[in-house]
């Protein structure tokens, strides 16, 4: 099982809180035994929010979840488009690869517009024989996987061209590429590793309301100052170290989620399975919530890559406070399920969060 980590790790399936802890009244402190006569205080300070919706709990986001249904009102195991029960192995992480790549190719769109064809009605041309291609060559579930694994490979081709650009804009350029591969890679590495939790939702795209709004509010900022203070928009080494945030955070969540293998999944389950065990090897060997770790730093990265001001503090206090009392909450379900083994590790090992330690314990 993997320690704490986003979609799937440790109870990787079951992050949630076991029914039995209940949701304790604001400003109350949680005490359980656990571990065979350890005790477990978590406290929770006034004016913490802990939201857990569905949407919140993807990508890593997870909190308490409702059991599951009974068998009788479950849906059918290939409800979800891009069911893996229906198709051969690995057949969505290529077919997602080949439109990714697909998206991709409006790298070439230069040489259609010296060839004569305008900028705009090149790009409309484009986009329109590519959603033409996907319908021709693809049905429902398949065509609901293309076109969203196109559309992230044109993000990232639009994202190239912007970065090689002569404007102001070539720094968004690195964040438009940064964006589409955190999404679509997210997608791949479920695809390759963990094919039985694969669906629609793997790509994110529909994270949660707050992630959409957070989103959009960088945009924004980003365009208000590049229009008014173009300047602060062109310094070149603040944007080359977000962007090596942003390659390292990602490069951690994805070694996260190969490390904990099938246990890795976005949708968070609360009941531990037989074949579940604490993972401490790899990436958890330095971090117990390396996705978290490496998630924290790929979204600060991507405000400084921005040289976004208002939105790097706002995404790095507000990242900080949910992975404060996340991780708190996590830690009372893997002591529950794991006990003396998951309190030894805690002691070796640290969060990889700046100054989160996670649940205290007293013995």
């Amino acid at each position: 099982m993997v320690p704490g980590e986003p979609p799937g790790r440790g109870l990787a399936a079951g992050r949630g809180v076991p029914a039995k802890f209940g949701r304790q009244p604001r400003g109350a402190a949680v005490s359980r035994e656990l571990a065979g006569g350890a005790q477990l205080r978590a406290a929770a300070l006034p004016g913490r929010r802990r939201r857990r919706s569905a949407q919140a709990r993807r990508a890593g986001f997870p909190g308490l979840q409702p059991a599951p249904a009974p068998p009788c009102a479950r849906p059918p195991p290939c409800a979800m488009a891009g069911c893996a029960a229906r198709a051969p192995p690995g057949s969505e992480a290529r077919l997602s690869l080949a439109t990714f790549l697909l998206g991709a190719s409006v790298l070439a769109l230069p040489l259609l517009t010296r060839a004569g064809l305008q900028g705009r009605t090149a790009l409309a041309l484009y986009v329109a024989g590519l959603n033409a291609l996907l319908l021709l060559l693809y049905r429902p579930p398949r065509y609901q996987i293309a076109i969203r694994a196109c559309f992230l490979g044109f993000v990232f081709g639009c994202g190239m061209l912007l970065s090689f650009s002569q404007s102001s804009w070539n720094h968004f350029g690195w964040y438009m590429c940064s964006l589409s591969l955190f999404h679509y890679s997210e997608y791949l590495v479920t695809a390759v590793n963990n094919p039985k939790s694969l669906s629609l939702d793997s790509f994110l795209l529909n994270h949660s309301l707050e992630y959409t709004v957070a989103a959009l509010s960088s945009w924004i900022e980003f365009t208000l100052e590049n229009i008014f203070w173009p300047e602060l928009k062109q310094i070149t080494w603040l944007s080359a170290t977000g962007l090596l945030m942003v390659v390292f955070g990602e490069c951690l969540r994805k070694a996260a989620m190969f490390t904990a293998g099938s246990n890795f999944n976005h949708v968070v389950q609360n009941e531990k399975s037989e074949t579940h065990t604490l993972v401490t090897s790899g990436v958890y060997a330095w971090f117990r919530h390396p996705s978290y770790v490496g998630w924290f730093y790929w979204s600060i990265g991507t405000q400084v890559m921005l040289c976004n001001p208002i939105c790097g503090v706002g995404y790095a206090l507000t990242v900080w406070r949910f992975f404060r009392d996340r991780t708190e909450e996590e830690e009372i379900s893997l002591i529950h399920f794991f006990g003396e083994e998951y309190l030894e590790y805690k002691k070796r090992v640290p969060t990889g969060l700046p100054f989160i330690k996670g649940v205290k314990v007293e013995l």
